[in-house]
């Protein structure tokens, strides 16, 4: 749909409020690449983000490849580094850190040193046309990353090319998103660190792991929410929170002795009993609150070893691992939750940090073949897991593949 000017200055109000109240990094960028092709009524756009002299292609949006797929389904694309020099749009833009608007991306100038890729349209069946490239910049005027946005579209919907008007609004869009972009990205450097920690303690605990349960968590909530048809911003906003609460699921660990998490062998009764408070201790990191999100780690902290079956750990418990009053059993232990007494993020998480330890390589095994894998998860809907979720799960299972292949053990 074609933005009136009036439409176009409003979005932008909002979207200065917008950006700076989304804190993972990853839902940050899509939302930026989002915003910015509605801005600029384009069919399609890339985004990517700078990792030394290189670009990485983080986030792909397509309207006609989209379009083409089953509803429901998710487009699929390759994560791919490009280097920063002046053989490519992207790598040029980055390196002049100006803007380029391109009319006609197959009959750029022989004499210029950059080039389009047409490999990428025909493995796709897509034509690309008109280009506008944007850099994203730190305060300092260092590339942060690239904003890629491809084909506009008149009102009719018909092929047009960006205008001087599209130029303005867009560098004005790429200096309030770099300012969020650059706040993200430390959020989640200062995450990252927290996680290191607890892989000093745990080599299990790494970032790549974390990243994937952490995106996997978000595509589940994110099927779950659309069942239930809720409004689409207040999806973005949830998957926003769960992501990050989802990457320090395990923190707790830091206060768990080395004897315990690094015994090579199987963990003694006491041990095990032990090693459970891990899930206590993660709540406590969280308890003086600044705000929702640590309300949301708290709460996956305390619940993701919970069992639908009401087989898990550790039940109604304080922030120091005792029985809550009044939630004890005859025994005087803490009374077990199951089905949905369990926290819905905790029963998210449950499912995303399970799949990921069976797909990876640990020091007592190796990693487990999908199909295996999947008997497994399927075998524990109901039991260990929501029914319910391990059906989304399965649902979204190429953009889970495609998570699990973006977020790589080193």
């Amino acid at each position: 749909m074609m933005l009136t000017e009036q439409e176009r200055i409003d979005l932008m109000t909002e979207l200065s409020i917008e950006l700076g109240q989304v804190q993972d990094l990853d839902i940050l960028m899509e939302h930026i690449l989002t915003k910015a092709r509605m801005v600029a009524n384009a069919d399609a756009g890339s985004i990517y983000i700078r990792e030394k002299n290189c670009l990485r292609i983080t986030f792909t949006q397509n309207d006609t490849l989209q379009g083409r797929l089953k509803s429901g389904e998710k487009l699929i694309y390759s994560s791919f580094y490009i280097k920063i020099n002046k053989e490519s749009i992207a790598g040029y833009v980055a390196v002049t850190g100006e803007l380029m608007n391109i009319k006609d991306v197959y009959h750029i100038d022989p004499s210029k040193s950059y080039h389009f890729n047409e490999h990428v349209d025909h493995k796709a069946d897509y034509q690309t046309k008109s280009m506008l490239t944007i850099p994203l910049k730190q305060f300092n005027g260092e590339v942060l990353g690239i904003l890629q946005i491809i084909n506009a579209r008149d009102a009719q919907g018909h092929d047009t090319v960006f205008s001087r008007e599209d130029e303005k609004i867009m560098c004005h869009f790429a200096a309030t998103a770099s300012m969020a972009l650059e706040r993200a990205k430390i959020t989640r450097t200062i995450l990252l660190r927290m996680v290191h920690m607890a892989e000093l303690r745990d080599p299990r605990e790494t970032g790549a792991h974390v990243n994937r349960v952490a995106a996997y968590a978000t595509e589940i909530y994110e099927g779950w929410a659309l069942r239930r048809k809720l409004d689409r911003k207040k999806i973005d906003q949830i998957r926003d929170r769960l992501r990050i609460a989802a990457m320090l699921h395990d923190v707790g660990k830091v206060g768990i002795s080395d004897l315990i998490l690094k015994k090579p062998g199987k963990l003694t009764p006491e041990e095990y009993e032990i090693m459970k408070a891990h899930t206590s201790i993660g709540k406590r990191l969280f308890i003086n609150k600044a705000s929702d999100y640590d309300d949301d780690a708290m709460e996956v902290a305390l619940s993701h070893h919970e069992r639908w079956d009401g087989t898990g750990y550790p039940g109604y418990v304080d922030d120091t691992h005792a029985p809550i009053p009044g939630k004890v059993d005859a025994n005087g232990k803490p009374l077990i939750k199951k089905g949905k007494d369990i926290p819905l993020f905790g029963r998210i998480v449950a499912v995303a940090d399970v799949y990921d330890a069976l797909c990876s390589r640990r020091v007592y095994k190796e990693a487990w073949d999908d199909g295996r894998v999947n008997t497994v998860m399927r075998k524990n809907a109901g039991s260990h897991f929501d029914p319910e979720l391990v059906d989304i799960f399965f649902e979204r299972m190429n953009i889970i593949h495609f998570i699990r292949d973006r977020y790589r053990d080193v």
